[in-house]
C-alpha cells in the first residue's frame, strides 16, 4: 500500500464528514487507506464515521490522550509507505495527495512534507512554511514579531528546503517516522510538529514545503487563541527548549513574560474584531442545482442566486455570501475562487458532496460555522 491518510478527530463531527469526502477523492487512482482515530468525542463524529464510511478504520479512545498518542497508535497500524497526519477541519484538492506523493518521491534525503495551508477566507497561512524557532525567535513571535519565525526565503508558491512544518497536514515515510520515534508523547497539544520536524532534521533528513498544492484548513476549530491556549503553547515550548536546548531561569521567565503580553495583546484584538462586521449585499451559489438555491433560500431566509464557474468574470463579487456546490464545483477550483476573492469582503461557504451542510469559517482563529438544512 502506498498511502494511510490519519485523522484524528475531537468533537467537529461535520468538518471530519467534509474531510473525509476530499480525501475519498484525492486517494481514487492511490492504493490508499484512511484511518480515523477519535479522542473521546462527545458529538456523533463515531456514529457518523461507522455509517457513512464503513470502509474506513476507526479508532475509538475512551479517553483524550491529546495528538501525539493519539496520531502514533494511529500509525502504528498503518499499512502505507507514507503516512499523511491531517487535522479533521481540512480540505485536500483532489491532486494535492498525488502531487505531494510525486514531490516526495523525487527528493533525495526528505523528511516530512508541508504544502500550501489557506484558512476559509483564502488567505494564506503563514505557518505552512516556519523556522526553527529558537528562544529567542519563539519570544519575539510571542511579542507580535514574527519576521524570523516564518520561512522568508521561500515565496507561497513555490517549492523547497523548510525548517518546521505543521501538524495539519504532514506527509512523510512511515518508515522515517517509525525512525524518530513519532510524535513526542509529552507534548499533549501543541508543539509536537515543531519538535517532530526538527527530530526529522537531526536524524539527517530535509524538511521541504510544496507551494503549488493546496490544503484549506479552517483551523479556528482546533486552534482557539483564548487563555488556555496560550498556556498549552508556553508549556509546550517550555518542554521543547529543555529537549533541545540549554534551558535556564531567564529564559523561562522571559517566555513567560511574553505570553503575559500575548494575553493581553489578544484580549484587545480580540474584541476590537468582535465589533467589526461586513454587510453582505449578494448571496450567490455556484451551482446547476436548482433545488439546492430553492432550499438554501428557504432555510435561510436569504435570496440565493444561481450562478456558473465564470461569473466572477462577468460582475465583481464584493461582500458576498459565496456558496459553492462541490457536486458542481471540485475543491480545487472552490481553493482557486477563494485566492482570487479574498479580501473583498466576500464570505465563503463549502456544500460538500451529496450532502445537506454548508460549512464555512470568516477568521482564521475563530470557530468555524455549520448550517444544516
Amino acid at each position: 500500500m502506498k498511502l494511510s491518510v490519519v485523522i484524528l478527530n475531537y468533537n467537529v463531527r461535520y468538518f471530519l464528514e467534509q474531510c473525509i469526502l476530499s480525501v475519498e477523492k484525492a486517494i481514487e487512482n492511490i492504493d490508499a487507506e484512511i484511518i480515523v482515530i477519535d479522542n473521546d468525542s462527545k458529538d456523533d463524529s463515531c456514529e457518523m464515521v461507522k455509517t457513512q464510511f464503513p470502509n474506513i478504520t476507526l479508532i475509538r479512545n475512551k479517553e483524550n490522550v491529546g495528538f501525539s498518542k493519539a496520531n502514533n497508535q494511529a500509525v502504528s497500524v498503518a499499512k502505507g509507505e507514507y503516512v499523511c497526519i491531517l487535522n479533521p477541519d481540512t480540505v485536500v484538492a483532489e491532486d494535492t495527495l498525488v502531487n505531494a506523493i510525486h514531490y516526495s518521491e523525487n527528493v533525495e534525503n526528505i523528511g516530512a512534507l508541508g504544502v500550501y495551508l489557506m484558512d476559509g477566507t483564502g488567505s494564506f497561512l503563514p505557518e505552512s512554511k516556519r523556522n526553527l524557532p529558537t528562544p529567542k525567535v519563539s519570544l519575539l513571535k510571542l511579542l507580535g514579531f514574527t519576521k524570523k519565525y516564518y520561512t522568508s526565503h521561500l515565496s507561497e508558491n513555490s517549492c523547497g528546503e523548510v525548517e518546521i512544518l505543521v501538524g495539519a497536514f504532514m506527509l512523510v515515510k512511515r518508515s522515517i517516522y517509525n525512525e524518530v520515534g513519532g510524535f513526542d508523547e509529552d507534548y499533549f497539544m501543541y508543539g509536537e510538529d515543531i519538535d517532530l520536524s526538527y527530530k526529522f532534521t537531526k536524524a539527517g533528513y530535509k524538511n521541504h514545503y510544496l507551494g503549488n498544492s493546496t490544503v484549506l484548513h479552517y483551523k479556528g476549530e482546533s486552534t482557539k487563541k483564548n487563555k488556555a491556549y496560550f498556556e498549552r503553547f508556553y508549556g509546550a515550548m517550555q518542554i521543547f527548549y529543555e529537549k533541545h536546548f540549554n534551558n535556564n531561569a531567564l529564559l523561562k521567565n522571559s517566555v513567560s513574560l511574553g505570553v503575559a503580553l500575548a494575553k493581553n495583546a489578544y484580549r484587545f484584538t480580540s474584541s476590537k474584531k468582535n465589533n467589526e462586521s461586513v454587510q453582505l449585499e449578494k448571496h450567490y451559489v455556484f451551482t446547476e442545482n436548482v433545488e439546492l438555491i430553492e432550499r438554501l433560500s428557504d432555510k435561510m431566509k436569504l435570496h440565493f442566486q444561481m450562478v456558473s464557474k465564470n461569473i466572477h468574470e462577468q460582475i465583481v463579487l464584493e461582500n458576498c455570501l459565496l456558496v459553492f456546490d462541490n457536486d458542481y464545483v471540485t475543491n480545487g477550483e472552490i481553493f482557486q475562487f477563494m485566492k482570487q476573492l479574498k479580501g473583498k469582503g466576500n464570505h465563503f461557504r463549502i456544500k460538500p458532496r451529496g450532502r445537506n451542510f454548508i460549512i464555512g469559517s470568516d477568521q482564521s482563529d475563530e470557530k468555524g460555522g455549520v448550517f444544516v438544512f
